[in-house]
């Protein structure tokens, strides 16, 4: 049969992509179903991260940080610019072609490797002694075959009760992504990721921005240690940050006003252009139809699965925001490939205590391993070293000299337990700590590996020496 497959890909974004792509190198006949669209109405594969995650929001983060700079930056290198005017609509068309380079790149990948693409929403239909069956639910529906079947279809942003996402006045990462004005005042509900990176996009293209956050600590994930150096960097460069409130009603007309309560108990009402909600993100399992074929889902909603990305089903995988574990694109993608080599009978393999975690805000933040209070509380001893940009001087020549590296290893053994850094290129720097800490590096190895000079990437060093308590350079 035409449509008969050995491996059906429901979702084509970081984890289903690469999964789709990794098992149709090993040797099977793959087919990937994904049904986003652009503008046009033709396929967009890539998920939520090419779409209106990851890939849209570093475009505007990277033309929003060259827009302030070129404002308010330049002079002190010597370039003088007058007049500086910001054109939206190009920044938001540039953006629009790095996703479109990224979903016809995709497409591209899927021809080369041999993968058979459906445009459609995937739903399960039945389960036989041949496998699985499939519909491709789009402009024709098609009818798919699969020994085995790999779920990747992601996650939605979560609304608030009662309020919701018209993209309009009420936006999600989506909507906040395609603001064609800059607002004057910009509210943002969360403190997270998405809701810090926003805000400070469009912060720095000269909204207002007021962040609103239920929690009573800002970055409660990250290290303490960051998430104050953070949050003191960011409330000077003008974001208004919230912290501890309980948000009330929501009303929405000409503008979006919202009734909260702060940490002391006293009530407030603030009046935005635009309203980001960004709260968290639930799995999506719309139109995918689990029940037809006894799908296990857990009370949130998610796939179970066990530590091989299996579910309940024979044949049947599961992997990305869908599943337990960090909503990362990474994260996906290496489970991605770890279920197409275990369909394949090789050896798969997934590390969740080595998975980074970025925020591309700037500074960037950066982290990988077990934080302070998280050892703290399970009784592990430790040292600390740390070392600040400020005395890095690759950074006092890229002008960006905020932020620190904090190196976290065992007192007794001098392995590496965390690493978290804020500071410019932090995305990129963190690599060098997964890799020690997937080879259970000690402090002492990365103090006594050459970095070349001047590079930023010598205060990792220079932090894995301070462990130690001898650091050179501060």
């Amino acid at each position: 049969m035409a449509n008969n497959f050995d491996v059906i890909v429901i979702g084509g974004g970081p984890g289903g992509y690469i999964a789709a792509i990794r098992a149709a190198q090993l040797g099977f006949s793959v087919a990937c179903i994904d049904e986003w669209k652009n503008g046009e109405g033709g396929p967009a594969p890539g998920g939520t991260c090419t779409n209106v995650g990851c890939i849209p929001s570093k475009a505007m983060l990277q033309s929003s940080e060259h827009f302030e700079h070129a404002s308010h930056g330049f002079a002190e290198h010597g370039i003088e610019v007058k007049g500086v005017k910001l054109n939206l609509a190009q920044m938001l068309g540039r953006k629009d072609s790095v996703v479109q380079q990224n979903n016809d790149g995709i497409l591209y990948l899927f021809k080369k490797n041999k993968v058979a693409f459906f445009h459609g929403r995937g739903s399960f239909v039945k389960a036989d002694e041949g496998g699985y069956e499939i519909k491709a639910l789009g402009v024709s529906t098609q009818t798919l075959t699969g020994r085995h079947v790999i779920v990747a279809t992601g996650s939605n942003p979560r609304a608030l009760p009662n309020v919701a996402f018209d993209e309009k006045l009420i936006l999600s990462n989506t909507g906040a992504l395609a603001i064609d004005a800059v607002p004057k005042k910009l509210g943002v509900i969360g403190a997270g990721v998405i809701g810090l990176e926003m805000g400070s996009v469009w912060r720095r293209l000269g909204a207002e921005v007021m962040i609103l956050e239920a929690l009573p600590a800002f970055l409660g994930a990250a290290d303490e240690t960051i998430a104050k150096e953070a949050h003191k960097l960011f409330v000077k460069q003008g974001l208004d940050i919230q912290m501890g409130v309980k948000i009330g009603d929501i009303k929405t007309g000409k503008e979006v006003s919202v009734e909260y309560t702060d940490a002391k108990g006293e009530s407030h009402k603030a009046s935005f252009d635009k309203l980001i909600v960004s709260i968290g993100r639930v799995p999506n399992t719309i139109g995918l139809h689990p029940e037809a074929v006894g799908l296990q889902l857990d009370e949130r909603g998610f796939i179970v699965v066990d530590e091989h990305c299996r579910t309940n089903l024979p044949n049947v995988w599961a992997v990305g925001d869908v599943v337990r574990g960090p909503m990362l694109a990474h994260k996906a993608e290496e489970e991605g490939v770890a279920v197409a080599e275990r369909i394949a009978g090789q050896q798969g393999h997934v590390n969740f205590a080595t998975i980074p975690w970025v925020i591309y805000t700037s500074p960037e933040i950066a982290w990988v391993g077990r934080t302070e209070q998280q050892l703290k509380a399970d009784g592990v001893t430790y040292k600390v070293g740390s070392f600040p940009f400020l005395a890095n001087g690759r950074a006092r020549a890229l002008g960006d000299t905020s932020g620190m590296v904090k190196v976290i290893a065992d007192a007794k053994t001098d392995e590496i337990l965390g690493v978290h850094i804020i500071g410019p290129m932090a995305s990129e720097l963190i690599s060098e700590a997964v890799v020690a800490m997937e080879f259970r590096a000690s402090a002492e190895d990365i103090a006594r590996i050459c970095h070349a000079h001047p590079t930023l990437s010598e205060a990792t060093k220079e932090a894995a020496l301070a462990v130690d308590k001898r650091a050179l350079n501060f």
